[in-house]
């Protein structure tokens, strides 16, 4: 006779209502003495038992089953909305962009348990027709993050995007630095207008753009003292950004940089222009750079500003030049006036030399001529 099982024990069962057949397992209690029982649906008796086995399996395994319905897409979302939690807005846009635009259109439908590493290689290798290299890497990171947010949430068993590499897209418009003529041009060119002071500070001293555009006149200090002890020349502090939380890129960046007289002659104007402004009462604002109207700028207005300021220049195509290259302007005329890599690397604020060579290899003097010229002095030609 065949033992009749306990009840609670599990079993199969015909759902009328579902039209399907259900397995189910019972598996003890919860710490709240709840029966902890486990289920598996399919229009077959081999499919439900087939599906309660992988639901038992999950459950040893120590992960939680994900609805259903759990898509790429979701786990996107979820990550868009409570994964990016302090980061700044600048960055939470462009993970959005790159989400809504990119990952959501081509992956959003997929079940994230049966997203596959086939399918993320294939679809970085589609958007690699199109897009650059660094795009590629965002969009990579951000659906890295995604899904690594989601396993620890126990919504899927691994995540089969950190075994992905990035190829490599399409080739970005490489930056480019001006000769010592197109710098002069651009100079001229921007005289008299309302970038002049920035674009003398930006190409002069090498700051970031982010650095400038949060620069407050209490960082800088145009007399310096003279009768110091060595003397201190007239500088400013690059000690913030418009970073979040306002803290400069590295700990590196945060550094005092002399100013050449004609920074100095440049702001000094600057101020008193301000002063008349304020005159107006249109901005009680202590930064030194803002919009006509005495707000921050954004980089869209120093973008703008900048193209138009420097229309004019004899020799540059306003069309072609961004407001950071001035920075790589900057490293490239030190370097073809012989200051040693060390010290370009401090000005700029990098964290280490490699840090500059990488970003500014084009610029930097391609033939190292101290050795050479050393060698001369000491075996003389015959």
């Amino acid at each position: 006779m065949t033992k009749r099982r306990s009840r609670g024990d599990g079993g199969l069962h015909w759902d009328d209502k579902r039209q399907r057949w259900i397995a189910t397992a019972s598996l003890g209690y919860d710490p709240s003495g709840k029966r902890i029982v486990k289920r598996g649906s399919g229009k077959t008796k081999t499919e439900a038992k087939n599906k309660l086995k992988e639901v038992l399996r999950d459950y040893e395994d120590g992960l939680a089953i994900a609805p259903a319905d759990y898509t790429v897409e979701r786990a996107v979302n979820d990550w868009l909305a409570y994964g990016l939690n302090g980061r700044d807005p600048a960055t939470v846009k462009t993970c959005t962009i790159l989400c809504r635009t990119h990952i959501i259109p081509a992956l959003g439908a997929r079940k994230l348990r049966d997203l596959s590493a086939e399918d993320v290689d294939k679809w970085l290798a589609t958007k690699a027709k199109e897009l650059s290299t660094r795009t590629l890497q965002g969009l990579h990171g951000c659906l890295n993050r995604a899904i690594k947010r989601a396993m620890a949430r126990d919504k899927v068993k691994r995540n089969v995007v950190a075994l992905c590499s990035v190829p490599k897209g399409k080739s970005g418009r490489p930056s480019k630095a001006l000769t010592l003529a197109q710098a002069e041009a651009v100079l001229v060119a921007a005289k008299g207008s309302k970038m002049y002071a920035y674009i003398v500070l930006s190409l002069l001293t090498g700051a970031r753009t982010e650095e400038l555009r949060a620069l407050t006149w209490d960082h800088v200090d145009l007399d310096g003292d003279p009768d110091a002890s060595p003397p201190i020349p007239p500088h400013v502090a690059v000690w913030r950004s418009v970073r979040a939380g306002g803290d400069t890129k590295t700990q590196k960046s945060r550094r005092t940089l002399a100013l050449p007289q004609r920074c100095v002659d440049v702001l000094s104007q600057r101020r008193e222009e301000q002063q008349r402004d304020r005159e107006d009462e249109w901005s009680r604002s202590d930064l030194v750079f803002t919009s006509a109207t005495g707000a921050p700028l954004d980089a869209a207005n120093v973008r703008r500003d900048f193209r138009k300021a420097i229309h004019n220049a004899r020799g540059v195509d306003s069309r072609e030049w961004t407001p950071r290259e001035l920075r790589h302007s900057f490293v490239s005329l030190l370097s073809d006036n012989g200051i040693p890599l060390e010290e370009i690397s401090r000005l700029v604020g990098h964290s280490s030399t490699a840090v500059t060579e990488a970003v500014y290899r084009k610029q930097i003097r391609p033939v190292l001529q101290g050795g050479a010229k050393a060698m001369d002095r000491i075996f003389h030609s015959e």
